[in-house]
């Protein structure tokens, strides 16, 4: 397996402008990483001319882009709004297309209140539908997340992949974002994994524990995956400090 970084690790440097995101693929770079994820929300622009600059920073770096990543939200019951997310979702296909992202990760939505579960899914069906389709067209892989809602267990989440039986469509694994029986949905969902996002942590019922990387391993090995770890750092410590040592931890699973 590769290791990648999510640009949203550093998210709070690269929100307040004291990081690029250029300095961020060069910090992938001195940390010997295989590939960077570029979180859409700290591009500053989506000009051609930028995102093929940054195409470039990658390249001369060494650094594979594994993908894109919106936030995107297919349950809003106001259908127009549905709407606007998937045009948004369409565009940054576009923008993966020439940023040479092969994947763009995308969330389902939430359920609202006054919302069933199954309008809820109904809705986000139809909207991925289309961006799958798109994807498709375009060359670029849709993985949607294990992120809440409509997709917070490994039996919701099923629900989706089984609805949309295409090969462009497939799962990103959140390791810290089944918080039941999480080897056992990870297990579940493995064949259809295509990008994953690593935590540092999870939680298990009601408590925090590490997330053991070589059963992780084996899991997602089992299954034929042979993709990218990409670390999403999310906890306290300051990723400056905290990202190079989980990445000299997922090294030593190689």
């Amino acid at each position: 397996m590769r290791l990648g970084c999510a640009a949203y690790s550093y998210r709070d440097a690269l929100s307040s402008g004291k990081m690029t995101l250029e300095q961020f693929v060069d910090r992938c770079a001195a940390m010997d990483m295989d590939g960077v994820e570029l979180t859409s929300y700290y591009f500053p622009s989506t000009d051609p001319e930028y995102l093929r600059s940054l195409k470039r920073r990658c390249f001369l770096k060494g650094q594979h882009i594994l993908g894109t990543a919106v936030g995107s939200d297919f349950t809003r019951p106001d259908e127009s709004k549905r709407r606007e997310q998937v045009k948004m979702t369409l565009n940054w296909i576009d923008h993966s297309v020439i940023i040479g992202a092969p994947c763009i990760r995308v969330f389902a939505g939430g359920i609202q209140a006054g919302v069933s579960e199954d309008q809820a899914f109904g809705w986000a069906l139809e909207c991925l539908q289309e961006c799958v389709a798109y994807g498709e067209q375009s060359g670029v892989c849709v993985a949607l997340e294990n992120h809440g809602g409509v997709t917070g267990t490994a039996e919701q989440v099923s629900r989706f992949l089984e609805a949309i039986d295409n090969p462009w469509f497939g799962l990103n694994l959140d390791l810290g974002n089944f918080h039941v029986d999480p080897y056992a949905e990870f297990a579940a969902l493995a064949p259809r994994v295509i990008t994953t996002h690593a935590k540092l942590t999870t939680r298990f019922g009601a408590e925090q524990r590490e997330i053991d990387y070589a059963r992780v391993k084996a899991i997602l090995s089992d299954a034929g995956y042979r993709g990218y770890l990409s670390i999403e750092f999310e906890e306290d410590e300051d990723p400056e400090v905290g990202v190079p040592r989980f990445v000299e931890q997922l090294k030593s699973l190689r």
